[in-house]
């Protein structure tokens, strides 16, 4: 029969730790099953294969390794029953968990793909999440199926506990949990009993936000201030134009080339969803487009200088960096702009997407906005357009307010 054993391997990295390892050793054969953990020699009790209780994971840890090494015991003996005469490395290759088969891993193969698949947005905001489960583990890892209802109660307290953070913070954290999971099953890295979402388990439901546009007064403040700031000026441009286009997102606005305008019209597929579609570009917005021409290289250039100077439009992660810079940029020279206007309130390039919806409110049929909106269903333009209708509920204030003054004169 093969000897299966717990060690600490020789090699140590630049923290100070060495790897730990399960050792199949058969027929004075040995292989090594790495476990994606590593201790320091001084935490480490040989004689017994476990973690010494000076380490500040010990108990969580031993868990894993006991569950570990019964595992491959067991994968080792039904092998061998089996098989008969089975050398050291047969029984490795049925032993090697699959790559990612502990949270942090997997949760680095979700960020590659993140990378991979140019979601920089994406990317830059669910790192430093997973860095934050990393921290609650206090440097370890744990197993996928050990990612309990309980763990994630823990987390949850964790971070609330150890920064000031809003609930939609901590549920912003629950979701790239969920999605580590969620590519794990897909792969076929853990099965889907494991999954700790769902009824009667981690619920996720993302708290109420309030989404308010600016006024009619507003953007004729923005339209008519003087600015005598080039930035200035280029930051109120891309507003305006993002608000002339239904609330167009700033993300496609950067994008859109010359040739993307045929006879005043606008013809552009969304960055968002890929949907395709068609628009009237309204005098205002031809307007703004004039004073870029003499910018204009051909007629396939960028209308707008923001991306101009990437060497390679087709990188898509590094065009959603520049963009995210972009947009940055230009948020915070709206906001000396709003001061300028005179303009109350926050503006910033989504804001613009808002005010259009506030603006449109219930004038505008909901088939027609969801076309201009580019929603790819109606149910999602009846609930974001409903952030933005409040006629019926003044109207009922009005009503019950107005007779209760007559009823006390």
């Amino acid at each position: 029969m093969a000897s299966i054993k717990i060690v600490l391997r020789k090699e140590i990295k630049q923290d100070g730790t060495s790897p730990l390892a399960i050792r199949i050793t058969k027929n004075r054969k040995t292989s090594y099953v790495y476990l994606e953990y590593s201790v320091k020699e001084k935490d480490w009790d040989k004689e017994n294969q476990r973690v010494k209780k000076s380490h500040p994971n010990s108990a969580r840890l031993n868990n894993f390794l006991l569950a570990k090494l019964a595992s491959a015991s067991d994968t080792s003996i039904e092998l061998e029953l089996s098989k008969g005469n089975v050398s050291s490395k047969a029984i490795r290759q049925k032993v090697v968990p699959q790559a990612g088969s502990t949270f942090l891993a997997q949760a680095d193969l979700y960020l590659k793909k993140l990378r991979d698949d140019g979601k920089f947005n994406r990317h830059s905001a669910d790192k430093p999440r997973v860095e934050r489960f990393r921290e609650f583990l206090e440097g370890s890892d744990i197993a996928l199926t050990d990612v309990s209802v309980a763990v994630l109660n823990k987390f949850q307290t964790h971070l609330r506990s150890t920064r000031k953070i809003s609930e939609r913070t901590v549920i912003n954290h629950l979701v790239v949990v969920r999605s580590v999971f969620s590519m794990a099953i897909s792969e076929g890295v853990i099965d889907k009993k494991y999954y700790p979402f769902g009824k009667g388990q981690i619920i996720i439901k993302f708290p109420e936000t309030t989404k308010v546009g600016r006024t009619k007064d507003d953007v004729e403040k923005l339209e008519a201030v003087e600015l005598d700031n080039p930035a200035h000026h280029h930051a109120r441009n891309i507003w305006l134009f993002s608000y002339y286009f239904a609330g167009m997102r700033a993300s496609d606005v950067f994008r859109l080339r010359w040739s993307d305008f045929q006879d005043t019209r606008l013809h552009y597929v969304m960055g968002k969803n890929n949907k395709a579609g068609s628009v009237k570009a309204i005098d205002k917005a031809i307007a703004i487009m004039e004073q870029y021409k003499a910018e204009k290289r051909d007629h396939d250039d960028l209308i707008f200088p923001d991306l101009k100077k990437l060497p390679n439009l087709d990188d898509r992660f590094e065009v959603e960096r520049r963009i995210n810079a972009a947009v940055s940029r230009c948020d915070k020279m709206l906001k000396r702009v709003a001061t300028i206007a005179e303009i109350q309130g926050k503006i910033s390039l989504h804001i613009s997407r808002h005010t259009f919806a506030t603006l449109a409110g219930d004038k505008i049929s909901p088939q027609m906005l969801q076309k201009l909106y580019r929603h790819s269903s109606i149910t999602t333009t009846i609930g974001y357009q409903g952030n933005f209708i409040h006629k019926d509920a003044d109207d009922a204030l009005d009503a019950v307010i107005g007779k209760l003054r007559t009823d006390n004169l």
